[in-house]
């Protein structure tokens, strides 16, 4: 049983590892399980095809980050804080990727969305959940900093989406000029949309 769920867990985590390093299309199920050490008939036996351990493994990571997004946005801070630290949470997060695998691995989510969204609508439908999550904790952060005054004349949903999806495109070019340097940016990217004094962004 603790095998199994062994063989499980690191198809999960090469699986992901995999396509966020290269792609969905450059990564083969032979490749996966070579990795993980696994053979293809139990590849199969837990999931049907490379979508469905695809659409698990997105889960699996979510499940995983969660925690720390949740201490990333908790209450207990300040709103435009909360912000701050999301910012440096892209960019840790990415260069952690870069380093490991020698390149700048850009967003998972934008990545894998923008190769497969008109093509396999299972994983479209993964990918837009996630960013969904992602989006209530923008947007619950900036109704906060909205309620203290911080912020005036915004409206949450919409902001949190320019947030991200600028975000999106500073991990896209980060990936595309293979540099870190990029996300440095970010932080006066998204003062500039949200209006924010400098100082009170964490």
């Amino acid at each position: 049983m603790g095998r199994n769920s062994d063989a499980k867990e690191k198809l999960l985590q090469v699986g992901f590892d995999l396509i966020w390093n290269q792609s969905y299309g450059a990564v083969s199920v032979d490749q996966i399980c070579a990795q993980a050490g696994v053979n293809k008939g139990s590849f199969y036996h837990y999931f049907p095809s490379k979508a469905d351990l695809v659409v698990a493994a997105y889960e699996e990571d979510w499940r995983e980050k969660q925690p720390e997004l949740d201490r990333i946005f908790s209450p207990q801070a300040p709103p435009l804080e909360r912000i701050g630290r999301w910012c440096d949470y892209v960019q840790r997060r990415q260069k952690i990727r870069a380093e490991k695998h020698g390149h700048v691995c850009g967003c998972p989510y934008g990545s894998l969305g923008a190769e497969l969204a008109t093509q396999d609508e299972k994983i479209r439908a993964k990918i837009q959940e996630l960013v969904e999550r992602n989006l209530r904790y923008l947007t619950s952060t900036i109704a906060d900093a909205q309620r203290e005054g911080l912020l005036v004349g915004v409206d949450p949903r919409s902001l949190a989406t320019w947030i991200y999806s600028t975000t999106l495109g500073f991990t896209l070019h980060a990936k595309i000029r293979n540099n870190l340097a990029v996300l440095r940016e970010l932080r006066p990217a998204v003062l500039s949309l949200m209006g924010a004094p400098a100082a009170t962004l964490g």
